[in-house]
């Protein structure tokens, strides 16, 4: 008798509830139709409120605002702001109007903006004029003439985005029902950047249906109701804020509050606490900062019940924490990537504390996951690594004009294939044991050394350069950079390679340490050897060995 071999690493998300087939704006409109006086939308920074009927008055006065501008079906729109209320209006809004929204990361600088503008091909930005150290309308002006696309600029608060608004108000709503009306499911209305191995980043190009049916499902498992009331700390240009978050929450007529425009912990416990919110959410390091304000005890979290965890594995002592200084008994995580809008695996409310620590759940509503050999394709036998695969409506339509990377990614069967490597157990849990694809990811950004080492060659001194990820205790990783130098020139020191980069590449991808070399390690066939980098780089710098697998 032949040996039985084990069930295959394969599993299909089983739903009796069906997919929504509608698009953003209507699936936005039935919510406002049946909870008009409930809170949609709060801002803690400003104070202000709005209810799901004052929310679609002005999310429809934008609509209009930006048809006057000439702005239609499949036009791309920028939008370039931390965490704020106008970020939320411009998401609806466009998805209304059927134009494709490209969010752009706050951290960029003009090298990135110059790229994201030109390669979208967008013809209007709406941006906040500055934040922190990044002055964008100074960066917006430096690029424009080089972005010939580009047809407008709206600053937030200014008088256009005024007018914008105010001229919206006058609007005819035919006009909007009826662009409203030729708009599809499947039409593309999100471009969000991922770094690139290319160097530089790749626009994943996302439908309605994708993102809305994330958004929706991951809510369920969640359990949200038109009760819940949602902190959304994560930044929006993610799909963690403006997926799981914005978009779970108006999917089910919940409130989504906003505690500040970046991430800051006492901000976030007290909206928390101001507005009693039944779910936060966060990376695990947002997580541990709130747990260690010393203010943390003053705050009433009694309103909490879930939340959702992700971009790194949650230690087991801090998921104790969150649940029983917290409150979050239900908290969930999830895994995924922007390409699978995002979310292809979960836990749900009733899994262990283990299952939350050691595993990323088992895989949504209405998707399939597998684990397959990266050299033949073939499904392993559970309990044997591979890469993760993963397949349904969440699969992005493709890179924004690269078809090639399309392919690379996505096979013929429509399989996304993660890069990650995954071991699935016998029940269908998922853990993520290791990474194909040369990745760094620095406290939840997702860092490709390649894009680095590109802009790095382009220093006058710098020969050739290699970046890696080595360990860091609060981050989970941090970037080094082996630079050789020309001949004759003097070594760099980290500050001078940090002076090089600021105000061209964002803050988060420029390495915080650099260390000269003559050579790299290589093997035998002159390929270099990056783990053997990353073990002499542990030693020099004293670090530990170990590093959160992200």
């Amino acid at each position: 008798m032949p040996t039985p071999q084990s069930a295959p690493s394969y599993a299909s998300g089983a739903c009796a509830k069906p997919l929504l087939g509608d698009t953003i704006g209507e699936n936005f409109d039935r919510t406002v139709l049946s909870f008009p006086e409930r809170d949609a939308l709060i801002e803690r920074a400003t104070g202000r409120r709005w209810s799901y009927a004052e929310l679609a008055a002005d999310v429809n006065a934008l609509a209009h605002g930006l048809l006057e501008l000439g702005i239609g079906k499949g036009d791309r729109v920028g939008i370039w702001a931390p965490n704020c209320a106008e970020w939320t209006l411009t998401q609806y809004a466009t998805a209304k109007i059927g134009a494709i929204l490209v969010t752009i990361n706050p951290a960029y600088r003009s090298h990135e903006l110059e790229y994201v503008l030109n390669q979208a091909g967008i013809r209007l930005i709406i941006a906040a004029e500055t934040f922190k150290t990044s002055h964008y309308a100074a960066m917006i002006t430096e690029v424009a003439p080089r972005c010939p696309a580009l047809e407008h600029v709206i600053l937030l608060g200014d008088r256009a985005w005024n007018s914008l608004l105010a001229d919206g108000r006058q609007g005819d709503p035919s006009v909007l029902a009826e662009r409203q009306a030729t708009l599809s499911p499947d039409d593309p209305i999100n471009i969000q950047y991922t770094s690139g191995t290319t160097g530089f980043p790749k626009g994943a190009t996302l439908s309605h249906h994708n993102i809305l049916n994330n958004g929706f499902f991951v809510g369920e498992l969640c359990n949200y109701t038109e009760n819940d009331r949602v902190c959304i700390p994560v930044p929006f240009y993610h799909c963690f804020g403006m997926v799981m978050g914005n978009l779970a929450c108006t999917s089910h007529g919940a409130a989504m509050v906003i505690p500040a425009p970046s991430f800051d912990p006492k901000s976030t416990l007290a909206a928390v606490a101001e507005e009693s919110c039944t779910s936060l959410y966060g990376v695990p390091t947002m997580f541990i900062a709130e747990l260690a304000d010393p203010d943390f005890d003053s705050f009433d979290l009694s309103s909490l019940r879930t939340g959702i965890m992700a971009g790194s594995p949650c230690p087991i002592e801090v998921m104790k924490e969150v649940i029983e200084r917290m409150g979050m008994a239900e908290v969930s995580i999830c895994y995924g990537m922007t390409e699978t809008s995002p979310v292809s695996t979960q836990t749900r409310a009733d899994d262990s504390v283990d299952r939350r620590v050691s595993t990323v759940g088992t895989v949504g509503p209405h998707l399939e996951v597998k684990v397959v050999n990266p050299l033949t394709g073939l499904t392993v036998p559970r309990g044997e690594p591979g890469e993760l695969c993963t397949r349904g409506y969440s699969v992005m339509l493709g890179y924004w004009g690269e078809p090639q990377k399309t392919a690379e990614a996505i096979d013929a069967a429509r399989w996304m294939h993660t890069g990650d490597l995954a071991v699935m157990d016998g029940d269908g849990y998922l853990s993520i044991t290791g990474r194909i694809k040369d990745m760094v990811i620095r406290g939840g950004e997702n860092l490709y050394p390649r894009e680095i080492e590109e802009f790095l060659h382009t220093h006058p001194d710098i020969l050739d350069v290699q970046v890696i990820g080595v360990p860091d205790p609060k981050y989970g990783e941090e970037l080094m950079a082996w630079v050789r130098m020309h001949d004759g020139a003097e070594p760099l020191t980290t500050d001078a390679v940090r002076e090089f980069c600021s105000g061209k590449l964002a803050h988060f991808k420029i390495p915080r340490y650099v260390h000269v070399v003559d050579a790299f390690p290589m093997t035998v066939t002159g390929k270099i050897r990056k783990i053997e980098m990353r073990e002499k780089a542990v030693q020099m710098l004293d670090l530990p060995a170990n590093r959160l697998l992200l």
